[in-house]
């Protein structure tokens, strides 16, 4: 069997000839060490020979192990580097980890110290993905055995809250071999999930508030509320079609501005801004706003995205059922990049504002751009890359800019969403007539035809807490990774519509939705 080559280090010290048991010590470990006095020489080498790691001393005559180090970067920007030194100075520590040392050893130093460093630079990685794979394991058999479509809406919220956590686990630790068998528990959990949501939403849908978990109507009373009654200023943040997954990448950014307390809610069915955004801002659900408020619910097939012109209205008449009429409030839905530039110009104006209610619609616009998009699609193929797309988004994005300034000013945000959204791998056949609404992932109309196993057939929609004008209306939802297509046109829309991130089902990802209250740390 051919031995792997053995990895090579150098070693640049005044001192070197008294380190020559070190480097015996080391040699027997595996590497091969090669020895040079000053900063200089190790410069010259390294252009002349290719090294795995440099373990530089800091204080050597002429050229410094700080100066070297320098050098180094701008030639091998990649090379690990272990610098020892005599002083453990904090701001010369802060240089050295500027200058992307991987470790700092203070002098006097012992061959195990100095190995035990190398260890975690060579391996490290190698002994972190062992560790990962026992801990997964370990919590897939709990899970993978559990009875789950008898659990109960917390313990649904801490599985799914397991997915998300090991979805940006693996997202770092590529080539682990977990990534299938997390993809199959995710798919076995959602059939369970989807069984889950059909024995229990009606009557989630009939109970007191108290007697069910957080929905969609629920989160400005729980969370909002209270702040505008105690008279603290609060920005209520909605996200349009941000999953778990994705706040999770949010939270880590702004973790050095603000204090946050996360919880998880179900939103309402269907899972699409219509209905779901409708009942944040209404405090009700679809049938109450069509009952109540008739006047802010105009349900139209073709044009569904008309339903949510009322937003402002709604959240008017939600203060004012509640006995806050009085407190003064602003709304601002923003849809593109110059309304999001504006909108940071603006937000210092509006210190004396009790409630400001803010709606971002890129997530959603983005994820319905990327099924329109080869470029998007190529550049998003995947949940994983489509985190990181957003990532990116977010980092650059007048929103972080003005969490950034909301953060000084003292205010408190609720930040959460309507609903989250699905990679769609499976077309389900759906039979409807003209009037039959477009949704990709619901659909509503007259006598609508389709296969319980893949989809939820509401016929009666007053039972779910939907409007119905008249006896003949159905609503059907897709389930876990479904999409709807017509048995005309069938491969147009398979074609269209495969491998994209769609919502208005019911999944996982599009029904558990994290709300966070955040304290500004300043």
């Amino acid at each position: 069997m051919t031995q792997a080559p053995r990895q090579k280090i150098l070693w640049a010290d005044d001192q070197i000839d008294l380190l020559k048991p070190h480097m015996l010590f080391l040699e027997e470990k595996g590497y091969s060490l090669r020895g040079v006095a000053n900063g200089d020489d190790a410069v010259a080498l390294l252009e002349q020979e290719d090294f795995d790691l440099l373990l530089l001393d800091e204080q050597m005559p002429g050229k410094s192990g700080l100066e070297t180090l320098e050098e180094v970067r701008r030639s091998q920007p990649g090379l690990p580097v272990i610098m020892i030194t005599k002083s453990g100075e904090e701001g010369l520590m802060n240089e050295a980890f500027g200058g992307q040392v991987q470790d700092f050893l203070v002098k006097p130093v012992n061959p195990a110290q100095i190995f035990s460093a190398i260890k975690r630079i060579f391996e490290g990685r190698k002994i972190q993905e062992s560790q990962l794979s026992r801990d997964y394991i370990q919590e897939y058999g709990q899970i993978s055995t559990e009875n789950m479509e008898n659990a109960d809406p917390e313990r649904w919220f801490e599985v799914n809250r397991f997915l998300t956590d090991w979805d940006l686990k693996l997202d770092k630790f590529e080539g682990t071999g977990l990534e299938q068998t997390h993809q199959d528990l995710r798919r076995d959990l959602n059939h369970a999930f989807c069984r889950f949501v059909e024995e229990n939403y009606q009557g989630w849908a009939a109970a007191d508030p108290r007697n069910r978990p957080l929905m969609s109507p629920d989160i400005f009373s729980t969370f909002v509320q209270p702040f505008v009654e105690s008279g603290r200023q609060v920005y209520f943040l909605v996200i349009d079609c941000m999953r778990l997954d994705q706040w999770n990448v949010i939270e880590e950014m702004l973790s050095p501005l603000f204090s946050a307390t996360v919880d998880h809610y179900l939103a309402i069915l269907p899972t699409a801004t219509p209905y779901a955004r409708n009942s944040l801002f209404a405090g009700l659900w679809p049938s109450e706003i069509a009952e109540q408020l008739p006047h802010f619910w105009k349900e139209d097939p073709k044009e569904e995205l008309s339903l949510n012109r009322f937003e402002r209205e709604l959240l008017g008449a939600q203060l004012a059922s509640k006995g806050l009429k009085d407190r003064n409030y602003k709304y601002v839905k923003v849809s593109n990049i110059s309304q999001a530039n504006e909108l940071y110009r603006q937000i210092g104006g509006f210190a004396d504002i009790p409630l400001v209610a803010l709606v971002f619609n890129f997530l959603d616009i983005l994820a319905h751009g990327r099924s329109q998009s080869e470029i998007l699609q190529e550049i998003a193929p995947d949940e994983s890359a489509f985190r990181s797309l957003m990532a990116s988004w977010f980092r650059h994005s007048a929103l972080y800019d003005i969490l950034k300034s909301l953060a000084k000013s003292g205010a408190m945000v609720v930040v959460t969403s309507d609903h989250g959204s699905v990679l769609c791998r499976r077309s389900a056949l759906v039979q409807g007539n003209r009037s039959t609404s477009t949704g990709i992932r619901y659909k509503y109309g007259d006598n609508l035809g389709c296969d319980t196993k893949q989809t939820l057939r509401i016929r009666d929609p007053l039972a779910w807490r939907l409007p119905t004008e008249r006896a003949t209306k159905d609503y059907v939802i897709a389930k876990e990774n479904h999409f709807f297509v017509y048995p005309t046109n069938y491969h147009e829309f398979e074609q269209r519509y495969a491998g994209s991130f769609q919502h208005g089902g019911i999944s996982l990802e599009e029904m558990i939705v994290p709300c966070a209250v955040l304290d500004p740390k300043t």
